[in-house]
């Protein structure tokens, strides 16, 4: 409950994050039937990059300012949809994204424990009726609140990892969500510091007898201090269909246009999508 996503808001992790969100969301689109998504670390849904604490940070500078010009390729669609959201200087984090996305009978539940952010974005989405916002334990609700009524969806983890065993909890609980409700999409943030705890949690992943799960990289420079966020990565499982190629060649196109903009040529950046378990 300490973490304050506006300090962050923008950055490569949310370029990483929100693009992959973003076709992912549109490939559910595709099909006529309702969806729902549960966002079960929701933050406050927009954030204001001249707020104060964005620039206490700058973080957004090295990420989403470095992509305001780009109008072609596989980054256009999500950045258009930020445009209409009010970016610049509104950043939308991914409620908002995924309340851009919605239609009329798709659902949109977000779990914020936070007080304050939990208020903020109650205000800012909870007028829509195809919202719900609630003052919940994301952990919880994901276990509680699925499988959904729509019987198919998107379950969206993005735990800020200041807490010991964060790496465990989160492949115990794509596990269980999928042991639960197979034919649901999830998606789980992750921190690429070193490599040590991926390569833990890809094995965790592995073993879990789940299939259908990638792992989506970008990695800004070697990833072996552990003091530093150096890269991160989105566990997908049970990725959506979408055409020309695939998920798999649609999430390398997105991360190799963010690397090309966002990296900086240190030793060892790159990206990967790495196939954990078959289908």
């Amino acid at each position: 409950m300490n973490y304050r996503h506006a300090f962050h808001a923008g950055n490569f992790a949310d370029c990483v994050k929100h693009a992959l969100l973003h076709h992912v969301l549109t490939a559910l689109c595709r099909k006529p039937a309702p969806f729902r998504v549960l966002d079960a670390h929701a933050g406050i849904g927009l954030y204001d990059l001249r707020d104060e604490r964005a620039a206490r940070t700058g973080e957004w500078q090295r990420g989403i300012g470095r992509l305001g010009d780009v109008t072609t390729g596989p980054l256009a669609p999500w950045l258009e949809l930020l445009r209409t959201q009010g970016w610049p200087p509104l950043y939308p984090g991914s409620p908002a994204l995924c309340r851009a996305l919605l239609r009329p009978d798709d659902r949109l539940v977000l779990c914020e424990l936070h007080p304050e952010d939990q208020l903020t974005l109650r205000g800012a989405l909870g007028r829509d009726g195809r919202v719900a916002v609630h003052a919940r334990d994301g952990w919880e609700a994901a276990a509680a609140l699925t499988p959904f009524p729509e019987k198919r969806g998107l379950l969206l983890l993005d735990p800020p990892f200041e807490q010991d065993g964060e790496f465990d909890r989160l492949a115990d609980t794509l596990r269980e969500v999928w042991r639960r409700f197979r034919g649901g999409v999830q998606l789980a943030w992750y921190p690429v510091k070193h490599r040590a705890p991926v390569r833990a949690f890809h094995d965790a992943l592995r073993d879990s007898g789940m299939r259908d799960v990638l792992a989506c990289e970008l990695w800004l420079r070697e990833p072996t201090d552990p003091t530093r966020l150096n890269g991160c990565g989105l566990a997908v499982v049970n990725p959506p269909w979408t055409p020309e190629g695939g998920f798999e060649a649609a999430a390398r196109a997105i991360l190799a246009a963010l690397l090309d903009r966002l990296g900086e040529g240190e030793r060892g950046q790159g990206f990967a999508v790495t196939r954990l378990c078959d289908e």
